[in-house]
């Protein structure tokens, strides 16, 4: 029957389906890792949609369900590195109960102390062994054979999220779960579980308790944003990736400054699209299962100074870093150099939390630089804010200077080598050959349509977007269908053969 429907056969094909080897594909695959991307998920979360409906009335057969579905979606990312997840939500289990019945203040840092090491000793074996060692035999001028380490999917999502939750209860900020499966329920929640956003306890656990209602708000809005993400990953930042970004940073020296400096400000668009296409994704899973997350990207390049780009780009890690970390290390509370020492140490953190790469630190360095600059402007000049505010071509000219030094940090961000991003940098300033620009326009005509489009789609006023949510909100559930119908045509005839990983599942 199948062998007569070709055209069916082509649309499992394009979906990332097997039709013929369905039943394979419920193993995990290392060359194949689950994605919300990847038709096989939309099968299967219809499906456990369809299950969810019957039993999110009771509480313990909600999360019990929710739970194992999780750690099956994380094992269909990772595999056996599963069994790392459920460790992670065995000992921080226990160490906040433990931490919860401790009154003595020695004990209880002791307590989280120890919660920390654990988190962080594993979350660096995984990501910075081969590093530490690659940096040790260069210092003593020997060859390094990095060992086979694999890095399990969101393994710094999760540690972080872990981590927050023993570090709130020793604040006494939140009381521990008393169930192990309500705080694995927690922890492994598979929409944000692999790329964030990093949930905090004291937003998540409430809404754990309480009884489980989708209004239609919740769904309409949870579809637009399941459309959005998906429209923002697959048809922008897949399809600038493949056909410019990749080739500019595969070998920039082949492209003129021009060429380069497109590649950089594409880059710029097709990682905001690939990481905010994922957390509204994340975002829109939630609410149909009715849980709500705060907003993790806010149209970070609007941003009128890199301190208002870091209030709106990565929200939940932003904000991590600095209730766990800048504030941990005494903040703004400490006099000025203090303070411009605790922002560089929380950005060099930042970024090195990112990946075992100098790249990454460098990226870090950048940005921690560009906080302090800033905060040190503003202390000169307080009144700098208010002016701004009021005047439009100022407004202006701060964005798209904003842009531009985020721009700069996004070269070492992108670049597989320190040779690579210098290379960038040269041909930008020393070969830009602005005369290449029409045969430039003509020659990617697609790409510059969709870099136009994306960035379009990003300066719009936020009232715009906020209109077609409202509309979708409020359509018939035909209306919802025949529209994600609409977009699974468009990424059929879009999307490349092979399923393009987040790039944030390599942190």
């Amino acid at each position: 029957m199948l062998e007569n429907n070709n055209w069916l056969g082509e649309i499992f094909e394009k979906l990332g389906l097997d039709i013929h080897k369905l039943g394979v594909q419920f193993l995990y695959d290392p060359n194949n890792p689950m994605l919300f991307n990847s038709g096989f998920f939309f099968f299967l979360f219809l499906a456990f949609l369809f299950l969810y409906r019957y039993c999110r009335k009771n509480e313990l057969l909600r999360n019990l369900y929710v739970m194992l579905f999780s750690f099956y979606f994380y094992y269909k990312s990772s595999g056996i590195y599963l069994l790392v997840l459920i460790f992670v939500c065995t000992f921080d289990f226990f160490i906040g109960r433990l931490l919860h019945r401790t009154e003595r203040k020695v004990s209880r840092k002791w307590l989280v102390t120890l919660s920390l090491i654990v988190n962080i000793c594993m979350l660096g074996y995984f990501k910075y062994t081969n590093f530490i060692f690659d940096l040790f035999y260069s210092a003593v001028n020997r060859q390094f054979e990095p060992f086979d380490i694999v890095l399990p999917v969101g393994i710094s999502f999760f540690t972080f999220q872990s981590m927050s939750y023993i570090i709130d209860i020793y604040r006494k900020q939140i009381e521990p779960l008393q169930r192990w499966r309500d705080y694995a329920f927690y922890v492994s929640f598979f929409p944000q579980l692999v790329a964030g956003p990093i949930v905090r306890a004291r937003d998540f656990i409430p809404q754990m308790k309480q009884p489980v209602f989708v209004s239609g708000e919740m769904f309409g809005r949870g579809m637009f944003l399941i459309m959005a993400g998906l429209f923002k990953k697959v048809i922008i930042s897949d399809y600038i990736s493949l056909n410019f970004v990749d080739r500019i940073f595969d070998n920039p020296t082949l492209y003129t400054g021009f060429e380069n400096l497109m590649g950089v400000y594409a880059y710029a668009l097709q990682i905001y699209c690939d990481f905010s296409g994922y957390s509204d994704m994340a975002i829109g899973i939630a609410l149909l299962l009715g849980f709500r997350f705060n907003i993790n990207f806010d149209s970070p390049y609007k941003s009128t100074s890199i301190t208002e780009f870091w209030r709106r780009w990565h929200i939940s890690l932003s904000s991590w870093l600095r209730d766990y970390l800048y504030i941990s290390m005494g903040g703004n509370r400490k006099g000025k150099v203090r303070t411009y020492i605790n922002l560089m140490l929380t950005m060099l953190i930042g970024g090195f939390w990112h990946g075992a790469s100098l790249l990454f630190v460098l990226w870090g360095a950048w940005h921690g630089l560009l906080l302090v600059l800033h905060k040190w402007f503003r202390s000169i000049f307080p009144a700098s804010k208010e002016v701004r505010s009021r005047w439009y071509w100022t407004n202006v000219l701060s964005i798209i200077l904003t842009f531009n030094l985020v721009c700069i940090g996004w070269v070492f961000f992108r670049s597989p080598s320190m040779e690579v991003a210098k290379s960038v940098f040269s041909r930008i300033f020393t070969e830009f050959h602005p005369e290449i620009v029409w045969n430039f326009i003509s020659g990617y005509a697609n790409v510059l349509f969709f870099i136009c489009l994306g960035f379009l789609l990003h300066f719009l006023p936020h009232r715009y977007s906020e209109g077609v949510a409202r509309k979708i909100e409020m359509s018939p559930v035909s209306v919802k269908a025949f529209a994600f119908a609409l977009l699974i045509v468009l990424v059929i005839q879009i999307k490349s053969s092979e399923l393009q990983p987040f790039i944030y599942f390599q942190f």
